[in-house]
């Protein structure tokens, strides 16, 4: 078997037997990507280093998905995550609109998500960024570098008007 299939395949087993944090963990981990859990202020950057406990004691406050491969196809870890107050896109060229409907769309981080940046992913366009308005609990969204979006106005505006708590920070040319 091929053992990039494992990265783009949801183990829906593991997360039945290993709680859905600790499967996301380890999801976002082989991904390249960073997670901080509630209570830490150190990055979990090392797959082998990851926590162990009973089950549940670790719960993912913040992901750093800075230049990792996470894709689509794994969103489906994220859905048991209910304490995720802060997620950084950048560098991701996996990411696109669908990425971020998904991530709209998952019940547990429209209550959870506070913080949200998206740093040069040159794949999302407006579509993308109109698709968070679903995240009712956002308090800040910071966008930079990217190329996709062209109305800017226009998309700045309709995601203010749904969310009117929303501190917008752009830094887009």
């Amino acid at each position: 078997m091929n053992s990039s299939l494992g990265l783009k395949r949801v183990d829906y087993e593991r997360i039945q037997a290993v709680g859905p944090d600790r499967a996301a963990s380890e999801w976002l981990l082989r991904c390249g990507a960073l997670v901080r859990f509630q209570g830490s202020p150190k990055w979990q950057q090392d797959y082998n280093g990851l926590p162990t406990g009973p089950l549940g004691k670790y719960k993912i406050e913040a992901i750093n998905a800075t230049d990792s491969c996470i894709m689509y196809r794994g969103f489906d870890y994220l859905d048991g995550l209910e304490h995720v107050t802060d997620i950084r896109l950048e560098k991701c060229m996996y990411i696109q609109d669908e990425c971020l409907q998904r991530l709209s769309e998952t019940n547990n981080l429209q209550k959870s998500l506070l913080q949200l940046k998206i740093i040069s992913c040159g794949n999302v366009t407006d579509k993308g960024i109109l698709a968070l308005h679903k995240l009712t609990n956002l308090e800040y969204l910071y966008l930079s570098d990217l190329p996709g979006i062209r109305e800017k106005e226009t998309t700045f505006h309709a995601l203010q008007q749904a969310l009117p708590k929303l501190e917008l920070e752009l830094d887009l040319e």
